[in-house]
């Protein structure tokens, strides 16, 4: 049964059954064949990405990309591949050599093994091989998602111990960087996901292609949708969630101390990271390998034979590029917004929404009318929203007054800049105190004001006043 009949069709009160009988059944040749396959669609995916990311983000910013390698500069990915691979292998001396070998490995081999359940096409035998009617997926079992996300998990984990094993105060704090980026956005993209469950009735990526006959998650979960493509980009540590390993405060983060093909294995793994999370965003909310509605409706072949690959790929070069488009426009965020982001957004959203999909499908599981539901559900939603708007009017927090007032907090000693020999930053609600700087040369009439003389710094926002009025000010006080 589709997703829009389970919405507003009739009641359900069982999950799906999945059937994979058709898997597991393939002769040993046509096994490895389709492993062959799902490595070589990862590895080709992955260089022209990196072709097509060097040249799209060159054209956003107005210069010109690779152009030398190969026609169009097509092999540029290729070209910088080979060179990695014969530059000097560097291993730092105060590094647990176990350890810091062992981590681009740990990166990159989970990243390749996500694609094995990933449906390239119908999970019927579609097409043949050599005469062997096969399913055009590696294989698929009752708990393939939940497959997905712990290979995600543990290829990160070489990130982390990459951090850990070198033996160095940046790497260290790129690593615990990823830890903390792995813990924060893979809740949100397990809720997330939940809703897609309990739609489907399935965790079996064959079946949740299957339940999207009739209408795509996309629109269907839109709020599970756009939950995911946030929580995707952090997961995947791109810009502008690229935390562990960002230039401009880690020096290059995690990788630091890596080099030649170890370094290699770490750029490979972030961009098979970024085709595994984009081929699961097809799989679960844009109907997997269906065609789009409009080529659908008037041609019934579309979905049949070999063409199912064709709008797969379709799909997942969609996606990649607005992981593209993301780093070519957007600057880096703060680290701080980034975990606020996380914890006191998408993952309060994503419980909240998760409780309204539920109740939906609780609420037609016992027979209520679909308008019913709907009206219910919304005129509930309304109710929290003006609850939660008028205790928020109302409520005042000691710290606004405080900012009000430029006081500092009651029982809070004044700042130190220097507090037990080492720069600290200020706390909410104190201020810097004012920078000294050299005589302008225009003359000693016309001295300047020390930097941060009238700057009040407090909750991450930063308010210029008047310094010289404000020293006239105490000076006739």
């Amino acid at each position: 049964m589709s997703a829009y009949a389970l919405a507003a069709g009739a009641p359900r009160s069982v999950l799906a059954a999945e059937d994979l009988s058709m898997f597991g059944t393939d002769p040993f040749w046509l096994v490895v064949l389709k492993a062959v396959f799902c490595f070589a669609f990862l590895m080709l995916t992955v260089l022209l990405s990196i072709v097509f990311e060097r040249k799209i983000v060159g054209w956003m910013q107005l210069r010109i990309g690779p152009n030398r390698h190969g026609p169009w500069g097509m092999l540029q990915s290729l070209a910088d591949g080979v060179k990695l691979m014969f530059k000097e292998d560097i291993v730092v001396k105060g590094s647990d050599k176990i350890v810091y070998l062992l981590a681009p490995i740990i990166g990159a081999v989970p990243a390749f093994m996500a694609i094995a359940v990933i449906p390239f096409g119908p999970a019927g035998n579609e097409i043949s091989v050599f005469g062997h009617r096969t399913a055009m997926q590696l294989t698929d079992m009752p708990v393939a998602v939940l497959y997905i996300l712990a290979t995600a998990s543990i290829a990160s984990y070489g990130v982390v111990l990459a951090g850990w094993s070198s033996g160095s105060t940046y790497p260290l704090l790129g690593g615990v960087r990823a830890t903390a980026q792995i813990i924060s956005y893979e809740i949100a993209m397990g809720l997330s996901f939940a809703a897609v469950f309990l739609y489907s009735g399935s965790m079996s990526t064959s079946a949740i292609v299957g339940a999207q006959a009739d209408g795509w998650f996309a629109y269907l979960l839109p709020v599970s949708f756009l939950i995911y493509l946030v929580s995707m980009v952090g997961e995947a540590h791109r810009a502008p969630f690229d935390m562990p390993e960002s230039e401009g405060d880690l020096v290059a983060g995690f990788q630091t101390e890596y080099s030649s093909i170890k370094f290699a294995m770490f750029m490979l793994t972030e961009y098979i990271h970024v085709v595994t999370v984009s081929a699961l965003a097809v799989t679960l909310f844009l109907g997997g390998w269906r065609a789009p509605a409009p080529i659908s409706t008037w041609w019934e072949g579309a979905n049949h034979g070999w063409w199912p690959i064709l709008w797969f790929t379709a799909k997942l070069a969609v996606l990649i590029f607005v992981f593209i488009w993301l780093r070519g426009t957007l600057p880096r965020v703060r680290y701080d917004q980034f975990m606020k982001l996380g914890w006191k957004v998408l993952i309060p959203v994503a419980l909240v929404w998760l409780m309204l999909v539920a109740t939906v499908r609780a609420m037609r599981n016992e027979g209520w009318d679909y308008s019913e539901v709907v009206y219910w559900v919304a005129g509930t939603a309304l109710v929290l929203l003006l609850i939660s708007f008028v205790v928020d009017f109302f409520r005042r927090s000691p710290r606004e007054d405080e900012e009000e007032t430029g006081s500092e907090p009651a029982g809070q000693a004044p700042f130190d800049p220097m507090a037990g020999g080492f720069p600290v930053p200020p706390l909410p609600g104190q201020t810097l105190p004012p920078v000294p700087r050299r005589p302008s040369r225009a003359g000693p009439d016309r001295q300047r004001e020390p930097v941060g003389a009238g700057t009040v710094h407090s909750g991450g926002t930063t308010t210029v006043t008047d310094a010289t009025t404000e020293s006239k000010g105490a000076d006739g006080a």
